[in-house]
């Protein structure tokens, strides 16, 4: 992922130098400084210009995951120390609330280019599978990544009463369908189900 990056990112107009990091949770950063009499505006338009020549080059995953660019200064301004003082919290939820509750807010404060959270991590579930099972049901580890994500999406499910409607109508009622599958419960019924489909099918 970071050389197609690289490259392109290399020679940007005022560039001094560049610094990509590679984490072990598969995320990169790239560093670009410029020099400092330059407008920070027309650094980020530049750089931008050469990330948008790169995408072709990336991964799929990546792409669709997303990049995400911002200015910012060289060394951080602020720290911040977030805590819980009974412990009744740990890290993953002090994390999940200062992105919920805090980021927004201080990204809105005038010359704030950039938040970060150190040593956070996001909430995420990891599905361990049995490959003698997947090959005495025929199924392979696309087959059940394909239903998950089949099964764990957002679906609009529509209005009661909305326009056009018939005449003395006068509530509308937003039907909420079940979203992501959040749980390890809702996973094994989703399991159960595609177990029962493959056995069917065979």
């Amino acid at each position: 992922m970071a050389t197609p990056l690289e490259q392109q990112m290399n020679g940007v107009d005022d560039m001094l130098y560049m610094q990509s990091t590679n984490a072990n949770d598969g995320t990169m950063a790239l560093t670009v400084t410029f020099d400092v009499d330059t407008n920070p505006n027309i650094d980020q338009v530049n750089a931008q210009n050469r990330v948008a020549q790169a995408q072709p080059n990336l991964p799929t995953d990546v792409n669709q995951f997303g990049l995400t660019m911002r200015k910012s200064t060289g060394l951080p301004m602020l720290v911040i120390s977030l805590f819980s003082p009974n412990k009744t919290y740990d890290s993953l939820f002090l994390a999940n609330y200062a992105n919920i509750n805090i980021n927004d807010a201080l990204y809105r404060v005038p010359g704030v280019g950039q938040v970060l959270l150190f040593g956070a991590s996001d909430y995420a579930m990891r599905i361990w599978v049995k490959p003698d099972v997947l090959a005495k049901l025929g199924l392979t580890v696309p087959d059940l990544a394909r239903a998950v994500q089949q099964q764990s999406t957002v679906n609009p499910a529509g209005q009661f009463g909305a326009e056009p409607a018939p005449k003395g109508k006068e509530k509308t009622y937003t039907v909420r369908a079940q979203g992501r599958l959040q749980t390890p419960e809702e996973l094994d019924r989703l399991w159960s189900v595609q177990t029962r489909t493959a056995r069917s099918c065979a």
